[in-house]
């Protein structure tokens, strides 16, 4: 029998409820890699927002879902796929940011399971402050608290991972090729991500400029002659300056031009509110408001076997390894990104 290895998903969650969308909102925005004030003016804030928002806007979303996301049921279907993919004496855990199961259970049940090693792997391929670092600091606290005290890696980042961009490039050659086929000449393909305050970006995070590599490596695999594309974001909210083009500008440049769009969500990996609602419903009906020839909406990389055969190699290849590092165990990021997650250290 070999090394017990715990493999240990990190996602951000979602309500499993109609009654826990306000403490999911909550516990969100009280996240100071979200909200960088001091704790008390953060918890006003954070519900403040969590309430008006529970009541308006993600209230309405989560009820074309059922009142519920179904993030978890998806997640929990790639973290299957993945242990089936590593199989021997891996097991995987999932790990949620802002609703159950979150990591002081599991890192409960990592030690209750008796794992040897960890591999924190991070279902954002991208890194960002606001999602693979906030999940580490939380991981840290909790296995402290827990007594986990084992071997742990984390992959920090995979943004042009091989398995992930043959899966993106099979998920959006289908719907590319539906648009010719359904008449629309040389459609435009959106990559759609999800935005961030340009302060964010200012600090150092890495984000943006990993997913413009993205990008850049599904369409390098995709070889189409000539392809037009862009790069855009989605889901702003508040006040502050966000980076863009929005996806909005995007639609609307697209229809100005007569082109029809497929769209996919580069830095999601499973379907969720911001893609079955948003790019599936809202955004649709807006692009149909403007005048669009064609909106088609590429799937996420979800349980594809190539994006699990990647994840699968990447556990792999941490296994004798210690602290943070990305794919191929090198800082992937320029050195005005000082917060590269590579930087940071040991766990």
């Amino acid at each position: 029998m070999g090394e017990k290895v715990a493999v240990v998903l990190f996602n951000l969650g979602g309500p499993d409820s109609k009654t826990a969308i306000e403490p999911f909102l909550f516990n969100f925005f009280m996240d100071k890699n979200i909200i960088a004030l001091p704790a008390p003016l953060r918890f006003f804030l954070a519900k403040l927002i969590s309430k008006k928002r529970s009541k308006r806007e993600a209230g309405e979303s989560y009820r074309e879902l059922g009142d519920k996301s179904p993030l978890l049921e998806n997640t929990a279907q790639q973290a299957q796929a993945l242990e089936k993919a590593l199989g021997g004496d891996f097991k995987t855990f999932v790990c949620m940011r802002y609703w159950h199961p979150m990591a002081a259970q599991v890192a409960r049940e990592v030690r209750d399971w008796g794992a040897e090693k960890i591999v924190l792997l991070p279902l954002y391929p991208q890194f960002s402050t606001t999602t693979t670092k906030s999940s580490l600091e939380r991981w840290k606290k909790s296995s402290r608290e827990a007594g986990l005290d084992i071997p742990v890696s984390m992959v920090c980042c995979y943004h042009a991972n091989a398995g992930f961009v043959r899966a993106s490039v099979e998920n959006i050659r289908g719907q590319y090729e539906q648009a010719v086929k359904d008449g629309h000449e040389a459609p435009r393909v959106l990559f759609s991500a999800h935005g961030l305050p340009e302060k964010v970006i200012e600090k150092g995070d890495p984000y943006q400029w990993q997913c413009e590599q993205t990008a850049e490596a599904i369409v390098k695999e995709l070889g189409i002659k000539g392809l037009d594309w862009q790069i855009c974001y989605q889901s702003r909210v508040g006040p502050m300056k966000w980076i863009g083009p929005s996806l909005d500008a995007a639609l609307e440049k697209a229809a100005r031009d007569g082109k029809a769009v497929v769209i996919y969500p580069h830095a999601f990996t499973q379907e969720h509110v911001e893609t079955l609602v948003e790019l599936d419903i809202e955004y649709k009906e807006e692009a149909q408001k403007i005048g669009q020839k064609g909106y088609y909406r590429a799937a996420t990389a979800g349980t594809h076997e190539a994006f699990i055969a990647g994840l699968a190699g990447l556990v792999k290849a941490h296994l004798d390894r210690l602290g943070i590092a990305s794919e191929g165990f090198k800082a992937p990021c320029p050195p005005e990104f000082g917060q590269c997650c590579m930087r940071q250290g040991e766990i």
